[in-house]
């Protein structure tokens, strides 16, 4: 073994990982439908006073906060074939109380194995109160599926929140 032989070794290591390194990053953005940060809508929450709302009991509470997603999913990233058709502010009764609503619909031809609604609540002054998500699992191509997001704060204390959906593909 001559002292160049290491060298050359590492080299043709290094290119070959950059190689691999630059065409995965290729696959991930733009025009191949995948990856990058999300892109948040927003919403606007109306018709919402103390006087058309009763808050959630104890035990509503108990069961609400056990319902709804706050962890979201590291596999999830932007997909252009799915696509937020709608979303709004409800006020649901009972252990409901928060939600938002919608519909998300699968563009595309191939199934997305997993779909994730992701939503960022604020208050008046723009402060984020809570980050709440649903999802659902294997939306057919052509499909929509008609999420709820439970949320945590009374309705009184949302302002605004905003949304963004996000799929893993099969």
């Amino acid at each position: 073994m001559t002292g160049s032989e290491p060298t050359s070794r590492r080299r043709v290591l290094a290119t070959l990982g950059s190689g691999i390194a630059a065409a995965a990053a290729g696959c991930l953005g733009g025009d191949g439908g995948l990856g990058g940060q999300p892109t948040y809508e927003d919403g606007t929450v109306s018709g919402i006073n103390e006087s058309n709302v009763s808050n959630r009991s104890a035990s509503e509470m108990s069961t609400a906060a056990s319902l709804a997603q706050q962890q979201p999913s590291s596999s999830v990233t932007p997909l252009d074939p799915i696509s937020l058709r709608s979303h709004e502010f409800v006020v649901e009764s009972g252990y409901l109380g928060s939600t938002i609503q919608g519909t998300v619909e699968n563009t595309g031809t191939d199934r997305i194995q997993t779909v994730e609604v992701r939503t960022r609540v604020y208050d008046d002054a723009g402060t984020m109160l809570g980050r709440y998500l649903a999802s659902t699992g294997d939306l057919n191509g052509g499909s929509t599926w008609e999420f709820q997001v439970i949320v945590l704060e009374t309705p009184s204390d949302v302002a605004s929140y905003d949304i963004t959906v996000l799929g893993t593909p099969s």
